[in-house]
């Protein structure tokens, strides 16, 4: 009872901090199983048609995770085009998630964008958490026409973004060990979008003590 009244109060102090921001956390899940978790190695993963906005998204991220010691790489790097201009089966995602596994990354941050024609439709979508899917070869799985499916955003005006990070643990499904919902209210600045994201999110980690720690400066602002 007590962490999750812990965990509303860090939620209105992070909608207060993005206040100013063109992006709003407006829902976000930890598993309740995982108190502090660690990651030496991570694959970011951007989920989007728009080239551009990928390489400067996982970019962005790369250059944090780099800040803070922690290593990470971009799927940019590691999905080939081929892989990402078309439907993979689930046969092929299992071997990437055992190359990783092979490679020693042991977490993938996955963010994807996703559009909503009403709010009362979105949040109706996202408080639905028994519908969160947990593994991440089943999200990817269920959301890969994003990369290829140019009219995917079109009858959408308002966009939300969901980040998820997974565990890539030997003798488990990707587990998922945190998700977060975004809301990006200026989608046409794509730079202050994303720029806003990534630290909104980086934010969010620390506070879950997820891959990052606070540093003193962090501990002034902590409640």
């Amino acid at each position: 009872m007590k962490n999750t009244f812990i965990h509303k109060i860090a939620l209105v102090f992070l909608l207060l901090l993005t206040g100013c921001s063109s992006t709003n956390l407006v829902n976000h899940w930890k598993n309740p199983d995982i108190v502090i978790f660690d990651a030496s190695r991570v694959l970011i993963v951007g989920m989007t048609n728009n080239e551009n906005a990928r390489i400067k998204f996982e970019t962005r991220l790369q250059e944090e995770f780099t800040q803070r010691g922690v290593e990470s790489f971009r799927s940019i790097d590691l999905f080939d085009i081929a892989f990402t201009s078309s439907e993979r089966s689930e046969e092929e995602l299992s071997e990437v998630e055992q190359q990783l596994l092979d490679k020693d990354f042991d977490a993938i941050l996955f963010t994807k964008v996703i559009g909503s024609e009403s709010r009362k439709t979105f949040r109706r979508k996202i408080n639905e958490l028994d519908d969160f899917i947990t593994s991440f070869r089943d999200d990817y799985l269920s959301n890969q026409p994003i990369y290829y499916d140019e009219t995917y955003y079109d009858q959408f005006t308002v966009y939300n973004a969901e980040t998820s990070l997974y565990c890539i643990c030997v003798g488990k499904d990707r587990e998922l060990i945190w998700r977060g919902n975004i809301d990006v209210l200026n989608p046409n600045n794509v730079e202050k979008s994303i720029d806003d994201y990534v630290k909104l999110v980086v934010f969010a980690l620390t506070e879950q003590d997820l891959i990052f720690r606070k540093t003193p400066e962090d501990e002034s602002t902590d409640l």
